[in-house]
């Protein structure tokens, strides 16, 4: 699939052009410059032709800032795999001394491009038109992605300056979406560096680097795929102020919406907190698969007996989801790190398996065994039959006299069973009571 990569100094509106040209609320647009830090993917067919395009930060080659060099870097690993650049600039502000940097990049690597004039909306940009071909660069074309005006223009030359398409490579086994949560700054984008063996986002010891959720494949040479999703860090609501923080915190969670395994990084340093729980309890609400992820282990090196203390209280933080497990790691040094997809396939594996019905009912025949069962009124509770009714997550539907009466601590208790009894050591099972037919 060829690629194009988006590419310009802050604020042109690289992103707003990314999403129309994809067609998806995708990357966080906002106003502030220099939002979009990493390499954001998004895909799109034109005219039967299906394109992958790359979003970048805004370029800005002279500063010093560290974010900002390794911002540039990331541009850089865009530019490299790129067939075709969208070299974007600003209308409204005209030709700048970094547009021409910026240029200046884009031609010394050869590759094809375009150099597209955005925020075209009247007569006065389009009189300030002459200014960038001072660049020497062509083709040139004017448009308004916010009004999605040239749009058409604009597709027409991709598809012309594209290279022709190879063949279509085989497809493999379909991937296992991951995504990666966590608080800000516990490893999420060193731990991904590390899964997929090179530095795909940018990683710095400052809080709240990655603002959007961004998708990576992995393939490995045996077949199995992974698409993982990084996200933004997340914090509480009341310590989130500005808007694009609080659009990247609804962003993780549509992640973990289209995510089948959750990965959540805990620290050695902090073990289970609050803010923690309440991102467990989200994965719960949505029936999620879980691996809970304990991060900079090296610290306890030689602390055995506090680690064990430690573990312990992540264990009991964590006792609402008693089937996910726990495996300590150390992004920075790769420690145990290579555990990590052979656990998820384990866990994966479990959250896709059906149950034969016969097995599910020998399993809630026990249980009718254990005890009598009640509703808050007094009511006895018959269990009739159960069948799986869905994978993914493995959902059983019980037949039952009083099915909108079963109090939560009883629901629980049955939910809990089942899951020992059919042997969902590692995933959630979701309990659905029905009125028998």
């Amino acid at each position: 699939m060829a690629k194009v990569a988006l590419l310009g100094r802050p604020n042109v509106g690289k992103s707003t052009l990314f999403n129309t040209l994809i067609g998806e609320r995708k990357a966080v647009v906002e106003r502030t410059p220099g939002v979009t830090r990493d390499r954001l993917y998004g895909e799109a067919e034109i005219d039967g032709r299906r394109i992958t395009f790359i979003d970048t930060g805004g370029l800005e080659p002279q500063e010093g800032d560290l974010l900002k060099q390794e911002t540039l870097r990331q541009a850089e690993a865009a530019l490299r795999e790129a067939d075709l650049v969208l070299l974007v600039v600003d209308a409204k502000a005209g030709l700048t001394p970094l547009d021409e940097e910026v240029a200046e990049l884009v031609r010394t690597s050869g590759k094809p491009l375009i150099l597209v004039v955005n925020k075209v909306d009247g007569k006065k940009e389009l009189l300030q038109l002459g200014d960038f071909y001072a660049l020497g660069l062509e083709p040139l074309v004017p448009i308004s992605a916010k009004h999605r005006r040239g749009l058409e223009d604009l597709k027409r030359l991709l598809l012309e300056r594209l290279p022709e398409e190879g063949p279509t490579p085989r497809e493999g086994l379909p991937p296992i979406r991951v995504a990666i949560l966590g608080r800000p700054n516990v490893g999420k984008s060193t731990l991904l560096n590390r899964l997929v063996g090179y530095e795909r986002m940018i990683v710095s010891d400052i809080p709240g680097t990655t603002r959007d959720s961004i998708d990576t494949l992995l393939e490995l040479p045996d077949g199995r795929r992974y698409l993982l999703i990084d996200t933004a860090g997340i914090r509480r609501r009341a310590r989130i102020k500005e808007r694009v923080e609080k659009f990247s915190v609804d962003k993780a969670f549509e992640a973990l919406e289209r995510a089948e395994v959750a990965l959540l990084l805990l620290t050695a340093e902090e073990g289970i907190t609050d803010q923690d729980q309440k991102i467990l309890s989200q994965i719960e609400k949505r029936h999620k698969a879980c691996l809970i992820l304990v991060n900079k282990w090296d610290l306890l090196d030689g602390r055995r007996e506090e680690g064990h203390i430690l573990l312990e209280r992540i264990r009991y933080g964590a006792r609402f989801v008693p089937w996910a497990p726990i495996l300590t790691i150390s992004a920075k040094t790769g420690r145990r790190v290579g555990e990590v997809l052979p656990l998820v396939d384990e866990i994966y594996a479990e959250y896709s398996r059906r149950i034969p019905t016969a097995q599910v009912n020998r399993a809630l025949e026990a249980i009718r065994k254990e005890k009598p069962l009640y509703t808050p009124s007094g009511k006895r509770l018959k269990f009739y039959y159960a069948t799986q009714a869905e994978i993914r997550p493995p959902t059983v539907v019980i037949f039952t006299n009083y099915p909108e009466e079963i109090p939560k601590s009883v629901e629980r208790f049955v939910r809990n069973r089942l899951r020992e009894y059919l042997g969902f050591s590692k995933t959630p099972l979701k309990v659905l009571f029905r009125h028998r037919r």
